[in-house]
C-alpha cells in the first residue's frame, strides 16, 4: 500500500511505501548557506516525526548546492545534526535551484516503523 501525506497538486509532502517514507525536496530561505541549511534541517525532522521515523532512521540523503563553494559551510551545519553512528547514504551536487536566492535543497528517504 502507498500513504500519501499533505499531498497536493503537484506533490505530496511524505509518501510512505514498504517501511520508506520519501520526503518532498526541502528548501529555505536564508541570507547564508548555514541559515538555509539549518531552516531545511527543522522542516525535515518535523517531516520525519509526521511520517513516524527520525533522523536515526535516513538512508539516503541527497544534497543540492546552487555553487559547490557552500560546501564546507553545509557540512558544518550538517556534521552537527547528524546523529553519531547514523549517517546516511549522501550525494551532494551542484545544481541550478528553482528560485535564485536558494543555496540548498535537500531530499531524504528513511525507514519508518
Amino acid at each position: 500500500m502507498i500513504e500519501r501525506i499533505e499531498t497536493g497538486e503537484r506533490s505530496s509532502k511524505i509518501v510512505k511505501h514498504n517501511g520508506v517514507a520519501y520526503l518532498t525536496g526541502q528548501v529555505a530561505e536564508g541570507e547564508t548557506i548555514q541559515e538555509q541549511v539549518r531552516i531545511c534541517l527543522d522542516k525535515i525532522d518535523a517531516l520525519l516525526e509526521k511520517a513516524g521515523s527520525s533522523r536515526n532512521n535516513m538512508l539516503r540523503v541527497t544534497i543540492w548546492l546552487a555553487d559547490m563553494k557552500d560546501f564546507a559551510g553545509l557540512n558544518e551545519v550538517w556534521n552537527a545534526w547528524v546523529p553519531a553512528g547514523h549517517a546516511p547514504a549522501r550525494a551532494c551536487g551542484e545544481a541550478k535551484l528553482a528560485r535564485a536566492e536558494l543555496k540548498v535543497e535537500f531530499t531524504v528517504d528513511a525507514a519508518y516503523d
